[in-house]
């Protein structure tokens, strides 16, 4: 099969034919139709993601989505021809999506939505697992809280609104004011954070009371504003990048609590993979009653360019999610 391979961090990917992975114990072999590149997946390749445990030469890669070809032994939940995705490797020492065939963990992944195409749902993994851990697993979301999502239009971001609006509660997201438009077609209240203070938004939307969960997405100044935004006694923070140094006196003296999240772990320890398989099934139900929709963006990247879905990652000038044919 063909792979893209990277040998050093920093260097270009090179195009190689390696052996075809034969799938172990409770492994599939997937026949890869589309990958994303998540910031992240632009972290590991320049080397700036220790916390990943990537091992080189590599093949990268996080979220994956395709048709299974192969089952390995003790695997029951899926057979050939299942259309399948997931966040299923690329660190770790565990082989990525940049390559026609993967061999993954049966655990780690579910049936593909029937009404998204392969290029579409390659968008969710990372995005929905990391979403789905802070809001639900951590946070306790219900249709009773007020939840404030600090960048709300970005990848795990936009999810995470979507997932809070589906839950059934009152949905306030921080942005730009560009991101207003789209951050209210998915039933949110914006808040433009370049305008406002959180002391001005924690008081026009909650009379000074605070929100019951804060989903840091950004990190840095954003975590330290999360912990000035939870409400008194009862409120929440969660983070997805809280790897700073922060003062929890705001927290401690609103007598919030706070989380972290950290989605790669069941990947580099083998620990409770069935749970991401899990949520990818929540994703599936989500997608197909019409509650979520990734933003994907519309050019067309494969092998031959991938440096060009890289770059367009870390310059932020890709119009949603940068997907790579495969």
């Amino acid at each position: 099969m063909k792979a893209l391979i990277l040998e050093h961090y920093g260097s270009p990917f090179i195009i190689k034919n390696i052996d075809l992975p034969a799938p172990k114990n409770n492994e599939i072999l997937v026949q890869v139709k589309a990958a994303s590149v998540n910031p992240l997946d632009t972290k590991i390749k320049s080397g700036q993601a220790g916390h990943a445990k990537t091992e080189l030469p590599a093949i990268l890669g996080i979220d994956m989505a395709g048709v299974v070809v192969g089952v390995g032994k003790d695997v029951v939940k899926f057979k050939t021809g299942d259309e399948v995705y997931g966040m299923t490797g690329g660190i770790a020492g565990v082989q990525g999506s940049l390559a026609e065939y993967a061999a993954v963990d049966a655990d780690l992944i579910a049936l593909k939505p029937k009404n998204l195409t392969m290029r579409e749902v390659a968008a969710i993994p990372l995005g929905f697992i990391t979403a789905w851990e802070g809001l639900v697993d951590r946070a306790r979301i219900d249709q009773h809280k007020t939840v404030l999502i600090h960048g709300g239009s970005g990848g795990v971001g936009h999810i995470a609104v979507q997932i809070a609006v589906a839950k059934g509660a009152k949905v306030f997201a921080t942005d730009r004011p560009s991101k207003k438009e789209l951050i209210e077609s998915f039933g949110a209240t914006f808040i433009d954070f370049t305008s406002e203070s959180v002391e001005d938004y924690v008081s026009k939307h909650s009379d000074d009371e605070g929100f019951d969960i804060v989903l840091d997405t950004v990190g840095g100044p954003t975590l330290d504003a999360s912990f000035k935004a939870v409400k008194v006694y009862v409120g929440h923070a969660v983070s997805i990048l809280g790897w700073g140094t922060h003062s929890i006196a705001p927290l401690s003296f609103r007598g919030g609590t706070y989380s972290g999240v950290f989605t790669l772990l069941p990947l580099i320890t083998g620990k409770h993979r069935a749970h991401h398989g899990e949520i990818m099934s929540e994703a599936t139900a989500m997608i197909e009653a019409g509650k979520l929709t990734p933003i994907i963006d519309p050019t067309g990247y494969s092998f031959e360019t991938i440096e060009e879905a890289y770059k367009a990652v870390i310059d932020g000038t890709s119009n949603g999610k940068v997907i790579v044919n495969i």
